[in-house]
């Protein structure tokens, strides 16, 4: 077997394909048995100067980053795995940095980081370099604990073993961040090595703003304790905390009255329905082998039956439902006159609402998967 395949995606990159792939094969000139395979969408020169300088061509059956190099792997032989961009912005003569750590036995995937090294003038745009790879960088460490410095670096080494463990799907500019978040899940080591980051030849290809959202909303997809259950827990507290602050007239500055409890209400409405989304969404992505369950999906659905949760929901709402049902009464018998509205109302209203969205959820969370036989 091979040592490394050195697999490059490129889309019209003739201008530095050729520069890319005569580094590389300088490195195999040495004591490195390797290949080159890059993954072509191009419509100019890049696959023939490609194909000339010894490099193995395959064409991916449709666009995407990602998807190039999803497309390229199968073709890999090598025992470790390099990935690159074409344009030469990544200096491949630092190869055999990236693979010291997976000879070494000391980690399973290493990355270049651009920012423990070099960031040449004019190679990185300010937004960029200051905002937008930082701010990312930031939330894939809180998200899932990554400890890296820089997340989309696209200079990365790892085992072929550790690919093949890790569940790659993404097509698009998000792989980056897909590699990563599995590399976590799958309690792969992962090691950064200082590189050197220099100016593209040609036009770039990335959309600041819409390849920074892709990976957001990946990571938030992959995460759904914060995209739901800190969101949702913190609207229900605080509308937990108006409705009581409001119920017993405690003055903050000002008498919370009415409306405020049913700004109250509102607010623990919605934040219980986003906590429940959240529970659904850790399922879904348990059963589709995405991520593992989060402690309090798993708490519920080990202690939570269809059953149990659906009596709950019952007992809140015909609580609610006799509170309403008593304003009827008092109603009719006073000749149909306006009620005046008070606390006990808005509470009684909320038990409602709470008790049939706990009821139907039961067995929508049963029906996925969740909860205890």
């Amino acid at each position: 077997m091979l040592e490394v395949s050195v697999v490059i995606p490129t889309l019209d990159e003739e201008d530095s394909i050729g520069i890319c792939i005569e580094k590389i094969k300088r490195i195999f000139e040495g004591n490195i048995r390797g290949e080159i395979i890059v993954a072509d969408n191009s419509v100019d020169r890049t696959p023939e100067i490609a194909s000339s300088k010894g490099a193995k061509v395959v064409t991916p059956d449709k666009r995407g980053y990602g998807y190039a190099y999803l497309y390229a792997f199968k073709y890999a032989k090598g025992e470790n795995i390099v990935i690159g961009d074409g344009d030469n912005t990544y200096d491949f003569s630092e190869i055999p940095k990236l693979l010291e750590p997976l000879e070494k036995g000391e980690a399973d995937i290493v990355m270049g980081s651009r920012f423990k090294g070099e960031i040449k003038k004019g190679a990185m745009p300010l937004l960029h370099r200051y905002i937008g790879n930082p701010v990312l960088t930031w939330f894939l460490n809180l998200f899932f604990n990554a400890r890296i410095s820089d997340a989309h670096c696209g200079l990365r080494a790892c085992k072929k073993e550790a690919l093949e463990r890790m569940n790659l799907k993404s097509s698009g500019m998000e792989f980056a961040s897909e590699m990563i978040i599995e590399a976590v899940r799958q309690k792969l080591r992962i090691k950064e090595v200082p590189i050197t980051y220099y100016p593209r030849g040609g036009e770039s290809k990335l959309s600041s703003f819409s390849d920074g959202w892709r990976h957001l909303k990946f990571m938030l997809l992959f995460s759904p304790a914060y995209l739901y259950f800190i969101p949702g827990l913190v609207l229900f507290l605080f509308g937990l905390l108006v409705l009581l602050l409001s119920y017993f007239h405690v003055n903050v500055g000002f008498t919370p009255g009415i409306h405020s409890m049913i700004a109250g209400s509102l607010a623990v409405i919605v934040g219980y329905q986003i906590i429940c989304l959240g529970l659904f969404a850790g399922l879904y992505g348990k059963r589709n082998n995405l991520f593992e369950l989060n402690g309090l999906t798993k708490f519920i659905s080990e202690r939570v039956s269809l059953e149990r949760g659906a009596t709950a929901g019952l007992a809140m709402f015909l609580g609610g439902f006799a509170y309403s049902l008593h304003l009827v009464m008092n109603w009719i018998s006073s000749g149909y006159k306006d009620l005046p509205m008070s606390g006990q109302d808005m509470i009684g209203f909320t038990l409602l609402v709470i008790g049939l969205q706990t009821i139907f959820f039961s067995f929508f969370f049963s029906m996925i998967g969740g909860g205890k036989e």
